[in-house]
């Protein structure tokens, strides 16, 4: 692809695997393709095997990381680079972020030291002091248009791009992309990546020209905690609730456990896990979960969060008779939809598997407690303290288990009568994932293409 004194590609930015799911097996990048042809370039941030299961539809119009990469660099730029360096790890995105958390109480009770998550680690808060001003002035800079842009991607962008579509408009990746924009005057677009991502996930550029979210909820916090006005928000809907929407037959379930060892007459237990950073002791808890469905004869499958690197130790007891263990993926999406249309119950700490069952309308327990763990620890109960996992634990759409006798019972009432939460939680399905009409997709498509000149 040769450069050009005329940009007039549209440069689509995904960061890793999770923005690849959405963005590719949702159709979001065929609706793109669809409207745009060649001018759509697909800029990918992580290594082509971390995104081999996308091989097939990256297609052939994309640059990956190491393409942005130079050669070679001279002195100045090096220089110029740990300067920008140097202070972004004092007064940058992650500084800023663990201030905007602690101003207005997002995951204060999480916050330490050495947090595996930077904007949990307080260590993180480098040289910037508290108070509006120095608040005004770091984030300034950390959006600025004049902080160092490397070589190799600043001239592709100049000469190639004319339009800018964020996957995710957090984390430290995408800022030398929004730099850019602003140095060389382009229009962007950017998607906020999930449900709880306005409230505590880190800080968002307000120099954007749009920005995508799928419910108002969302919208409001723009406004409120980023000072980004409504006017540039498009609320969408959640594009997961279009592939929910494809209803699986139940015949294709039964036929899935029987290739792995389980029986479709007795019940079948999800249990969809943390990462390790956030849960360190599901494993044991998945042991005795096993161990108590064994008894009972009913089944358990357990499926390790996308990014956990250390799930065959964790959960390695879950191989064997009555259990079946997944290893982790992003693009097993038509499994994941099979699964939460048909499974008798999902068990989860936190994350957006409880949404997404409470989407689907499968009854759930959300886990509270740290099997195993030494007095005094709350890594589990600490997980849904954020602003909106707050409200759908407050929902009263599943059950809270604060002991594994609460989570025993509580699958056994889910067993007994799968419809007695069916109101909580399409009451807060609603007031979540907003619009669920199976348009979704096209919906971020059209927003996307909305400031496409």
């Amino acid at each position: 692809m040769s450069g050009s004194t005329d940009p007039d590609e549209v440069w689509l930015v995904l960061t890793g695997r999770f923005s690849a799911r959405l963005f590719f097996d949702t159709g979001i990048v065929d609706r793109l393709r669809g409207s745009l042809g060649d001018r759509l370039v697909v800029v990918l941030l992580c290594s082509d095997d971390r995104l081999a299961e996308w091989a097939d539809r990256i297609g052939d119009r994309c640059i990956w990381r190491s393409e942005l990469e130079a050669s070679s660099i001279g002195p100045l730029e090096r220089a110029v680079a740990g300067l920008d360096g140097w202070l972004d790890r004092r007064v940058g995105y992650y500084p800023l972020a663990l201030r905007l958390n602690q101003q207005y109480g997002f995951f204060v009770e999480r916050m330490r030291p050495g947090h595996p998550i930077p904007y949990l680690d307080v260590s993180q808060s480098g040289l910037l002091p508290r108070g509006q001003a120095a608040w005004r002035v770091a984030h300034r800079w950390t959006f600025g248009p004049w902080r160092h842009v490397p070589s190799g991607l600043r001239g592709l962008f100049r000469d190639r791009c004319r339009t800018l579509l964020l996957g995710t408009v957090q984390g430290q990746p995408v800022i030398p992309f929004m730099t850019a924009a602003r140095r060389y005057r382009r229009s962007v677009v950017g998607y906020v990546a999930s449900w709880d991502h306005t409230v505590g996930k880190g800080v968002i550029s307000p120099h954007l020209d749009r920005y995508v979210v799928q419910n108002g909820q969302m919208q409001d916090d723009l406004e409120r905690y980023h000072r980004i006005v409504p006017e540039r928000v498009a609320v969408t809907g959640w594009p997961l609730t279009d592939v929910f929407a494809r209803a699986l037959p139940r015949s294709t379930y039964e036929s899935f456990l029987r290739q792995r060892g389980l029986d479709p007459e007795r019940p079948v237990i999800l249990y969809s896990g943390n990462t390790p950073g956030n849960a360190p002791y599901e494993g044991a808890l998945v042991a005795r979960l096993l161990e108590w469905l064994r008894e009972r004869q009913y089944g358990l499958i357990v499926r390790p969060h996308p990014i956990d690197g250390a799930w065959r130790d964790r959960f390695g007891d879950a191989i064997g008779q009555g259990a079946y263990l997944q290893e982790p993926s992003y693009a097993d999406v038509n499994v994941l939809t099979m699964l939460l249309q048909h499974v008798d119950c999902v068990v989860s700490n936190a994350g957006t598997i409880l949404l997404e069952a409470v989407v689907n309308d499968r009854p759930a327990v959300c886990v509270l407690f740290d099997e195993g763990a030494p007095p005094g620890e709350r890594w589990a109960e600490l997980n849904v303290v954020g602003r909106h996992y707050r409200e759908l634990v407050e929902a009263g759409a599943f059950p809270l288990a604060r002991s594994f006798d609460d989570l025993a019972a509580g699958v056994e009432r889910a067993l007994a009568d799968p419809s007695e939460l069916r109101p909580e939680r399409g009451l807060i399905a609603r007031r979540i994932v907003g619009e669920a009409d199976g348009l979704a997709a096209e919906r971020v498509a059209d927003a996307m293409l909305s400031v496409v000149d």
